[in-house]
């Protein structure tokens, strides 16, 4: 991701230090030395002892002391009132009123940490406040331009339909470091920057979190995200580099435009899906190495330490209904839909419970939610190292592919594991071979050429149930003469004897190698 450093709309005081016109008065840091990086938002000419009435916060503030010589109580109280005024610094021109620093404006401006400079050689005022003026006035024009540019920028993206994640890698490319999204629980709903420096952010987030939400310091800075409802998250910039008023502005126009994209919703699913999604994608991809998932898990939510990982993948149920059990079960997990039909479920356990009985209860309950079709929970072997959740998630989609075709007609455990698959999960591993593939439309050929009869899914039916004619018939809504009819078709179109082992049992591998291979 190409980076992009944005104009800082103030300069600091070291900045004013080191310009070419400042340099030429011989410049000495005289006090408050380790404050030199405070902004200056403006520069101020005042001779009064009074001066601080007339500040408002961030001026430097130049003068020659007159009215200060010989009243060392006029020059500590001159000090204090800058420094309750919250001013960046004072310049001093020595001269016949200061002919050397004096000492008590040192003192009480290095008690305060307020910046004194001396310039030891003369220099017109009305220079360096035109020069530093001049460069504000343009820093924050920039800073202006910046803003609608990336406002600008970010709407279209808005309006053209694009994701989340698309609106967070152009706020990552204005800001030049890692931004994160969360909600009110600091858990990650969002990510983007360069990989390595978000991953180092994630390794240590909850420490992170913690500091983002006390403070601005050290580049890390944050904008709520919501509206009079009440917020529901923030957005991170994580270790930004420039100036903290521009990284101020960068974040409030990444904020607006990520709570007018959620506003405007979309078909992809809440921010916490699409999260989980993206996480369980991945893994189930073996793209990237578990453990350099491992971050993204944790920031995530989920524990990760000492556990017992679980890896189900849950055929007619999406990912809402199956957090929503999660919740209730109080399971640690994540869900993230992998297809419309399937969805990919990794439970995080305490290795003191037992998982087997988890997952049952995970299985029974999920059975009990209001469906519109049968559900199948496939689980692969409890997993103690992350680093195998990946090679697990894929165990158990095989498995839920397996048997989901035919879960109606099959007897299946409230959990099907590898071992209840049998035939039917050798056969999904060679469903790609041209040889089973030759086989199966060989063997089907009678029915596959004339689908019109429905005649092939009462086959299927007939031989998953083990040639029960009567539930067969009920699964199909038939009588039994009418199914004796149909199985009279399919021996006929087929050329075979339904009531020969052999010629069923090439039949049924035939059936699960089509099936395989059309779904």
């Amino acid at each position: 991701m190409t980076t992009w450093e944005p104009p800082a709309p103030s300069l600091s005081v070291r900045q004013v230090l080191a310009l070419e016109r400042v340099l030429a008065g011989q410049p000495e840091v005289v006090a408050g030395a380790g404050r030199l990086d405070r902004p200056v938002r403006w520069v101020h000419v005042a001779e009064a002892a009074d001066v601080g009435v007339m500040l408002s916060g961030g001026e430097m503030v130049l003068t020659t002391g007159v009215l200060l010589a010989g009243d060392e109580d006029k020059q500590a109280e001159y000090v204090r009132s800058l420094h309750r005024a919250e001013a960046s610094a004072v310049v001093l021109g020595l001269g016949r009123a200061f002919p050397s620093p004096p000492e008590t404006m040192r003192r009480v401006a290095e008690r305060c940490q307020l910046p004194l400079v001396v310039l030891h050689r003369p220099f017109p005022f009305a220079q360096l406040t035109e020069e530093v003026q001049s460069r504000l006035v343009r820093r924050k024009f920039a800073a202006v331009s910046l803003s609608e540019a990336v406002r600008t920028e970010l709407t279209a993206l808005i309006t053209g339909g694009a994701p989340l994640q698309r609106l967070l890698d152009e706020i990552a490319r204005h800001s030049g470091c890692p931004v994160v999204v969360t909600n009110l629980a600091h858990r990650v709903l969002g990510t983007a920057g360069e990989r390595p420096a978000v991953d180092d952010v994630l390794r240590d987030w909850e420490r992170i979190a913690r500091q983002a939400g006390r403070s601005e310091g050290d580049g890390w800075i944050r904008a709520e995200l919501g509206g009079r409802g009440g917020h529901w998250g923030r957005l991170v910039l994580c270790g930004y580099r420039g100036d903290t008023e521009t990284g101020r502005l960068l974040a409030d126009r990444g904020a607006e435009a990520l709570v007018l994209h959620r506003m405007l919703g979309g078909a992809d699913g809440s921010w916490e899906e699409q999260s989980a999604l993206s996480l369980v994608t991945d893994l189930v991809g073996g793209a990237v190495p578990a453990r350099h998932l491992l971050p993204r898990a944790r920031a995530a939510g989920l524990p990760v330490n000492r556990r017992t990982f679980v890896p189900l993948v849950v055929h007619g149920r999406r990912a809402a209904p199956l957090d929503r059990v999660l919740r209730l079960l109080g399971l640690p997990g994540v869900a993230g839909e992998l297809s419309a039909t399937a969805t990919a479920v990794l439970l995080s356990l305490a290795r003191d419970q037992d998982a087997e009985a988890l997952t049952a209860h995970f299985a029974a309950r999920l059975r009990a939610e209001p469906a519109d079709g049968p559900v199948v929970v496939a689980a692969a072997g409890a997993r103690t190292s992350f680093e195998d959740v990946p090679a697990g998630l894929r165990e158990a989609r095989h498995v839920a592919d397996a048997v989901a075709d035919s879960a109606a007609a099959l007897d299946l455990p409230p959990v099907v594991r590898l071992r209840d698959v049998h035939l039917r999960g050798l056969i999904r591993l060679l469903r790609d071979e041209p040889q089973v593939q030759s086989f199966a439309e060989r063997e089907l050929a009678g029915l596959l050429c004339d689908p019109g009869e429905d005649l092939l899914p009462v086959l299927r039916t007939y031989l998953a149930t083990g040639r029960n004619k009567s539930r067969t018939a009920q699964l199909h809504h038939v009588s039994r003469p009418a199914l004796y009819r149909r199985l009279e078709a399919i021996q006929i179109r087929l050329g075979v004897d339904l009531d020969d082992f052999e010629q069923a049992a090439s039949l049924h591998i035939a059936l699960l190698a089509h099936d395989a291979q059309h779904h």
